[in-house]
């Protein structure tokens, strides 16, 4: 079986873990996490299939890059991944803005936030 790789992309060190460990139990699926969006830029050569990205990054580490600007740097490298967008935001105008911007999916981190990302990775997949 030829596993998806899935970059989660997250400053929130428990949040990112925690969704990890939710995807990881899938074999099909090979889950790699950054912390930085700049780390994840610095290993798009490992050619993700998915990356699942924070819109704000930088709450812990104030200046890193926001998952906005990391999403323009991804459509600017040869790769073209699939982004899925994360955010606790519910504005519509902030999801909006991300799907004009390349994100495929934009999904709120709420206590559906697992299930809405199973339900886009089978469709994906």
């Amino acid at each position: 079986m030829n596993q998806k790789l899935i970059f989660v992309v997250d400053d929130n060190v428990m949040f990112a873990e925690m969704l990890s460990d939710h995807l990881g139990k899938n074999p099909a699926y090979l889950v790699k996490v950054f912390n930085t969006g700049e780390s994840c830029i610095t290993n798009l050569y490992e050619d993700p299939d998915l990356i699942i990205l924070d819109y704000y990054l930088n709450d812990v580490f104030k200046d890193a890059a926001n998952g906005l600007e990391i999403l323009e740097e991804i459509r600017k490298e040869k790769r073209n991944p699939k982004v899925i967008m994360l955010s606790s935001q519910e504005r519509y105008t902030v999801a909006a803005q991300t799907i004009s911007r390349g994100a495929i999916q934009y999904v709120i981190k709420n206590d559906q936030a697992f299930d809405n990302i199973d339900k886009i990775l089978k469709d994906l997949f």
